[in-house]
């Protein structure tokens, strides 16, 4: 039933990745100030306010919480432990790219980190190797393609995004392996878990970067906007961008 489902699954993240990227090659010909597509400008607002809330009552106060009482060593070992579930995604997008130096990188760190690193607890593949990490993700992979980003889109508990990281991180799910290992086993609960328990770590560590935005800037939804859109697009390598110090990407990712 598994490899029925994943092959479902795969095709229908395919489909929609086509269907997206079309879209997006038209609508992105009307741009919005500071180059930003943002067509869906009210609903976005509308989330980005559900996002402050929950933010203000809920996440921030945890993290808070998270990050002053769990030590700084067992924060960065359970970080580590959910980048290197990552892994597989990295090294098939890396594949994708035709980046075959970055594909052995992440062969390297994921087989290291993942044994004599306990699971991916400690990173000796940094430590005593010194291959740091290397990131790849099927946003990233699309963009190698020539996909535009589309449209901005303001994502529930995620934050800044684009209709091409959208996708892209569904497509991350279904193609990495990780994800299907132990459905049915209380297993398929640590990659969520230490994603949360990641993500809390960054908002408690990053407060007051993420503080200034969300609660002290004119207009948050703008400030956000910008900066999210102007980091990621620095990432993948527009040197154009005019990029500032950004607390959404500091480490974020599935949270």
């Amino acid at each position: 039933m598994v490899p029925r489902l994943s092959a479902s699954r795969s095709f229908m993240t395919a489909f929609l990745v086509l269907t997206v990227s079309a879209c997006t090659s038209i609508g992105s010909k009307t741009v919005s100030s500071n180059g930003i597509y943002d067509p869906y400008e009210k609903q976005n607002r509308q989330i980005h306010e559900f996002n402050r809330s929950i933010d203000k009552a809920l996440v921030r106060p945890a993290a808070l919480g998270y990050t002053s009482i769990v030590p700084d060593e067992i924060e960065d070992s359970v970080s580590n432990f959910s980048r290197n579930l990552s892994s597989p995604s990295i090294i098939v997008n890396s594949l994708l790219q035709g980046d075959l130096n970055g594909a052995g990188v992440g062969t390297f760190r994921f087989t290291m980190n993942s044994t004599i690193g306990f699971l991916g607890l400690f990173d000796p593949a940094s430590i005593f190797f010194d291959i740091q990490e290397h990131d790849a993700d099927f946003g990233e992979t699309l963009y190698v393609w020539g996909v535009g980003e589309g449209a901005y889109l303001e994502l529930p508990f995620l934050g800044p995004s684009n209709q091409r990281d959208t996708v892209g991180m569904l497509v991350d799910f279904f193609t990495n392996p990780l994800s299907y290992i132990g459905l049915d086993s209380p297993e398929k609960y640590f990659g969520a878990g230490s994603r949360v328990a990641r993500g809390l770590s960054s908002r408690g560590r990053y407060s007051d970067a993420v503080d200034s935005i969300l609660y002290e800037s004119a207009d948050s939804y703008s400030q956000a906007r910008l900066m999210g859109t102007q980091n990621r697009r620095f990432e993948l390598g527009d040197e154009n961008a005019n990029v500032e110090a950004d607390p959404f990407a500091l480490d974020t990712e599935g949270f």
